[in-house]
């Protein structure tokens, strides 16, 4: 079965940092293009940033340009999202998910999530 499990959430204050994890399993992922989602409480669900799996190119949000970074290791099938400068409005779950149609993706429309990790940023 594929498998797409984040780990790296907690909880920092306005201005600090996180790191986390997805690492994926269950089959080749050759081809797709891996994201990060969030949702806060009460909100709709947010695409944050994507990667292509083979190229590495990347797309982020406007709402977290120049603070989040999303990168990928194809030889330990991981992806990460590294975040800087955080603020309470980037309090949510953070979802990992991957697409077979890159465009499809920043849409939310994928293939696979994962189970979410919780960021919380408080002042």
């Amino acid at each position: 079965q594929v498998q797409l499990v984040e780990s790296g959430g907690g909880s920092v204050q306005t201005g600090g940092s996180l790191r986390l994890s997805c690492v994926a399993s269950g089959r080749t992922f050759s081809g797709y293009a891996m994201a990060w989602f969030r949702q806060a409480p009460g909100k709709e669900r947010e695409f944050v940033a994507a990667i292509y799996w083979d190229s590495g190119r990347t797309y982020d949000a406007d709402s977290v340009k120049g603070r989040f970074t999303i990168s990928r290791d194809n030889s330990k099938n991981t992806v990460w999202l590294q975040m800087n400068s955080l603020k309470p409005e980037d309090t949510a779950v953070y979802y990992c998910a991957a697409g077979i149609n890159g465009v499809q993706v920043v849409r939310s429309r994928v293939d696979y999530w994962g189970q979410g990790t919780q960021v919380t940023v408080s002042s």
